[in-house]
């Protein structure tokens, strides 16, 4: 990969969390292509919100990259990887990896006209759409989010995404409050 882009990851930064990809399957062929682009074609697939088919060529063939993109969903690496980035910000921060305080909001986004799956209308803001249901540290990192249709009432959909949150176990054996507006869950 010959070109840089605002979404790469430094070089610094893909040694610091290369040790948490998985390892090449034994047997078969040997692994030629290079984590580090692929992780920068996801990443720049999120920052320019365009179509797996769509990135630029000079990363490997999209079907590679969505193919190991799916495949670390399917094993979790994604999640690995956000738990222990999470976990090193907030020691940067001076702070235990398990927060203590974590905060519950949501919120409505309107969707494509085209779009059926899990939509329906949130009748307190006016959207036609689904709704995102956070939790996040004080710091303000993700701990746990669940997408709905726009018309499950938050305390519903705060309980869901809280159920999601105690599933992390050791992540958040330290907290003891959540904050939550109005609407939020009682």
């Amino acid at each position: 990969m010959s070109k840089a882009y605002t979404s790469n990851l430094t070089h610094d930064q893909f040694e610091l969390i290369e040790p948490l990809l998985p390892a090449a399957k034994p047997g078969g062929r040997p692994r030629t292509v290079c984590l580090w682009a692929v992780l920068n074609a996801i990443f720049y697939l999120v920052a320019q919100g365009c179509s797996w088919r769509d990135l630029p060529g000079d990363f490997p063939a999209w079907q590679t990259v969505y193919t190991y993109y799916r495949n670390w969903v399917k094993d979790g690496t994604w999640d690995t990887l956000h738990e222990r980035l999470r976990g090193w910000t907030r020691a940067a921060h001076d702070r235990p990896e398990s927060p203590s305080e974590v905060i519950l909001d949501s919120q409505s986004v309107a969707t494509a006209p085209m779009v059926h799956r899990s939509v329906d209308y949130d009748v307190a803001k006016a959207t036609k759409g689904r709704k995102r249901h956070l939790v996040v540290d004080t710091l303000g990192l993700m701990m746990a989010v669940v997408v709905t249709a726009a018309s499950v009432p938050e305390r519903a959909g705060g309980q869901q995404v809280l159920h999601k949150l105690h599933q992390l176990g050791k992540t958040v054996a330290r907290v003891y409050l959540v904050w939550v507006d109005g609407g939020g869950v009682a």
